[in-house]
């Protein structure tokens, strides 16, 4: 369910359909034709695959006081603080948690983030510069179809949960798996998955939403903004932007492990440009996300002994 689709499959195509096969069809990913790239965008995804080879060094984050599986980190716009969530593996209790900075990757932990948790799967936070939070619950789909959360957060607590209005469609075999607020609020970025009976969606795709007063309403141009991420007929999930939202960071899962990749735009209201993948980051890795200052990417890593723990890559 979180932004993991491989790590847990019964657990994250969810438990959430948990009572009967779902009769849903494929409605394909398949690309349109393309013509050849315009100088423009071919200077544009020169740019990209520069900046994505830019990371280097990947090294594991020590969350001092905890020693589980740690998933789908979310760095606070404020660097301060590193929400994650337990694994989400069958039969696991998956919560979510919080530690508090040390240095980029010494963190010290603190525990459950009170009021988050429930006993079904919650996780994959995110929060904007207000602190208003967001998060991935599966504690009431049976009933409301929907499993994006929020609430608001304040040191290591959270009040005022409840549904994210708007952003579900509402249709039994869709899910929203993941989703990340932009930093002002405004704007939120999420997965959404055709589940038909097995325990990885049949398509995924990346969808923008943007805030109308109390709600989100899906953006009319959301398929044109993230055509080029979404495209190549692939599993694509686990987004995360940068501040500006100029940069976006995502899952794509084909017929190997997954890979983190990234793509570019020069401004909010253009489309992003042909995604490249992070080459420093290798082996099944998965849910992407940044630091305030954009050169710090963070993610989790499945190691040889079958934990998932968080690592950082940076860029100069």
């Amino acid at each position: 369910m979180p932004r993991s689709i491989l790590a847990a499959p019964s657990r994250r195509a969810i438990g959430l359909v948990r009572a009967a096969v779902l009769a849903l069809l494929l409605a394909g990913c398949v690309g349109a034709g393309r013509t050849e790239p315009s100088p423009q965008e071919a200077a544009e995804t020169r740019m990209t695959e520069a900046t994505a080879a830019a990371f280097s060094n990947p090294e594991p984050v020590n969350i001092v006081g905890y020693s589980r599986d740690a998933m789908e980190p979310f760095l606070t716009r404020d660097g301060t603080t590193l929400f994650f969530n337990s694994s989400n593996a069958p039969g696991a209790d998956t919560n979510l948690f919080w530690a508090s900075r040390i240095d980029d990757v010494t963190f010290r932990f603190r525990g459950e983030i009170a009021g988050a948790n429930s006993a079904a799967l919650d996780a994959v936070a995110s929060m904007d510069l207000a602190g208003n939070f967001y998060f991935i619950s599966t504690r009431s789909y049976d009933a409301t179809l929907s499993t994006v959360y929020c609430g608001r957060y304040s040191n290591g607590s959270l009040s005022a949960v409840a549904i994210a209005p708007g952003v579900s469609p509402l249709r039994r075999g869709l899910v929203d798996f993941d989703s990340e607020i932009s930093a002002d609020g405004n704007t939120l970025y999420f997965s959404e998955g055709l589940f038909t009976g097995g325990s990885i969606p049949r398509s995924s795709r990346l969808i923008v939403a943007h805030r109308e007063g109390d709600r989100f309403v899906r953006a009319a141009d959301s398929d044109r903004i993230l055509a080029e991420v979404n495209g190549a007929g692939r599993l694509n999930y686990a987004a995360a932007l940068s501040p500006d939202e100029l940069e976006i960071f995502f899952t794509r899962l084909g017929a190997g492990e997954p890979e983190i990749l990234m793509a570019r735009r020069a401004s909010r209201h253009q489309p992003f440009g042909a995604p490249a993948r992070v080459a420093a980051i290798t082996g099944f890795v998965e849910a992407p996300a940044t630091s305030p200052d954009g050169r710090s990417l963070y993610f989790h890593k499945r190691n040889d002994n079958g934990v998932y723990s968080i690592y950082r890559t940076a860029r100069p």
